[in-house]
């Protein structure tokens, strides 16, 4: 091999050599950049990663906040509807009691005076089948009355033979009733009949019973089976005896009942106790149910 060609040899490995330099250099310098590159994504990468989890935290606390918030706002809605229905119910009972007869549970006889003009707010005649003497139109409060034909309906069914023999009595009714007592009995009356303003019938609450067989004369009442009937059952529908045996005002008067509503009658019959050994206070707590089914 002659000197030209190696030179031309030489020539040829260093240009091959500078180029591979060349392409080395540049590979080293692409693979720089990529790194730096990656290193930067890396860094966004990162840098948008702690960004996303501070929102994500700060969503977080957000939305328990407005959960706090909510039931907090719930809670307080509610609690101003429990006021809100406290108020009306409040409001309702006021307005019940405003409207409600106070004389419906007074105590009368020989203690309370009853004003000679009260009448019942609303009366209606009882139907002829109910009463003794049916050509004798007899009145009941009309919120009684419903309760009062129950109790007969309910004892008809058991062949128990109860018929009204006096109802409502106005003042003027009372008074000729008892004038007639005493022209009769004499001051002996008074054991018997109340005068006018304290008789329990002015208040178109009381009803006196009798049965077809004794007919007016209704003074052996208790030995019958009506009475039987009632002193068992006249509680569930909210009448009471007045006047028991050993009663401080009147004589044993076992046809004598007075309406005095369910709830009340039903304390006395389980407590074994007379509406008038109660206080008025006592008693003035079922005013606003009495009417109650």
């Amino acid at each position: 091999m002659d000197k030209k060609t190696n030179i031309l040899l030489i020539f040829l490995a260093l240009v091959i050599i500078g180029y591979l330099g060349h392409q080395n250099y540049t590979l080293n310098q692409t693979k720089i950049a990529l790194e730096i590159e990656l290193e930067n994504t890396k860094q966004d990468f990162v840098s948008t990663t702690e960004k996303l989890s501070s929102d994500i935290e700060e969503f977080r606390d957000l939305l328990v906040t407005t959960q706090s918030e909510k039931i907090t706002a719930e809670q307080e809605a509610l609690r101003q509807q429990e006021l809100l229905d406290g108020m009306t119910n409040t409001l309702g009972l006021y307005q019940k009691l405003a409207t409600t007869d106070r004389e419906l549970l007074a105590k009368y006889s020989k203690v309370y005076f009853l004003n000679e003009l009260y009448t019942p707010k609303l009366s209606i005649t009882i139907p002829p089948q109910y009463t003794l003497e049916s050509e004798k139109e007899k009145m009941i409060s009309a919120e009684v009355w419903p309760f009062l034909r129950q109790m007969l309906d309910d004892a008809s069914t058991t062949s128990t033979d109860l018929k009204i023999i006096s109802a409502f009595r106005s003042f003027d009714t009372q008074s000729t009733l008892k004038s007639g007592y005493k022209v009769t009995f004499g001051s002996g009356a008074s054991t018997f009949s109340a005068d006018q303003g304290y008789s329990e019938h002015q208040l178109g609450t009381t009803v006196d019973f009798t049965t077809t067989k004794l007919g007016t004369n209704n003074l052996t009442f208790e030995k019958t089976p009506e009475y039987k009937w009632l002193t068992e059952n006249a509680y569930k529908y909210g009448f009471i005896l007045s006047y028991p045996k050993g009663n401080a005002y009147y004589i044993f008067e076992p046809w004598h009942w007075r309406f005095v509503g369910k709830g009340l009658a039903l304390r006395l019959h389980d407590e074994g106790k007379n509406f008038y050994d109660l206080s008025q206070r006592d008693i003035n707590e079922y005013l606003l149910t009495i009417f109650n089914q």
